[in-house]
């Protein structure tokens, strides 16, 4: 098992780049690109479909030979307003050229050519929830769940948990192709902290135990979860953010819950 907790490297430029072939998996990639007024990131697509989001900061935008001018509002992303998003068709390109401190974030996996054209789908479309309740109470940015059909593979969510509170709990897991029982879906999660010298945690354990890490995790920090179970904790004095990334064989979210702790539900 390749090791799921990844520190970023570096301050500026790419500071994360998550790969099947780095990760041991199949379907999920996923870029972070921390810019200054000027800085440029670009990436080409190959036979992957992309999500940009623009976490926080402004950039001017291209992709597949189309000019989306400056995109981004969100100077802060603990404003919890929903982000910039651009899709990015397979077999083309994309361009991010910062006007402001900027981090822009690239959600990739293999996409069906030709379903879906470049376009922007957010923040427009993005719906903004609450989830959960008491200590167990979150706040959501479904950028591209299954619900909006403006991808082929990707599932993308923002997640904001609160100080003292719990997320991606009670435990669940997906990581068995059966359809519609569960869905088989890699999955990334991109930690922010507020403040930012805060932490927060993030266990991946399966049923039987035989996988079980739990790993501090601190600002811009990446947690990959192959399979298992993967809830977050947030302590007291720090609010912690996630961008979540997935994708599998179906775009389908379907998961089981712990069944030592599927109680909690009841409460």
């Amino acid at each position: 098992m390749v090791n799921i907790l990844r520190r970023p490297a570096g301050k500026r430029g790419k500071v994360h780049d998550v790969t099947p072939a780095n990760s041991g998996w199949k379907f999920v990639g996923f870029s972070v690109y921390l810019l200054q007024p000027g800085d440029i990131a670009e990436e080409q697509t190959g036979s992957d479909e992309t999500i940009l989001v623009i976490i926080e900061g402004k950039a001017l935008i291209s992709a597949s030979g189309e000019e989306f001018g400056e995109l981004g509002d969100r100077m802060n992303v603990f404003d919890r307003s929903p982000p910039h998003a651009v899709y990015v068709a397979g077999n083309s390109g994309w361009t991010a050229r910062a006007t402001t401190n900027c981090t822009v974030a690239a959600c990739k996996a293999p996409g069906n050519l030709g379903e879906f054209r470049t376009r922007v789908i957010g923040p427009d479309g993005v719906v903004s929830l609450q989830r959960g309740k008491g200590s167990n109470t979150r706040s959501i940015n479904n950028i591209a769940m299954e619900d909006r059909e403006v991808a082929s593979s990707l599932l993308v969510t923002e997640v904001y948990t609160p100080p003292g509170n719990w997320s991606s709990y009670p435990p669940h897991r997906h990581d068995e192709d059966d359809f519609p029982a569960i869905t088989y879906l890699e999955e990334t999660y991109y930690h922010r902290l507020n403040p930012s010298q805060g932490f927060a945690f993030q266990r991946v354990f399966t049923d039987d135990r035989s996988f079980d890490e739990t790993v501090s995790v601190a600002d811009h920090d990446v947690v990959l979860v192959p399979l298992g179970h993967h809830p977050c904790g947030a302590p007291y004095g720090y609010e912690l953010y996630y961008l979540n990334v997935m994708a599998g064989p179906i775009r389908k979210w379907r998961f089981k819950n712990h069944p030592d702790h599927e109680w909690l539900y009841d409460l």
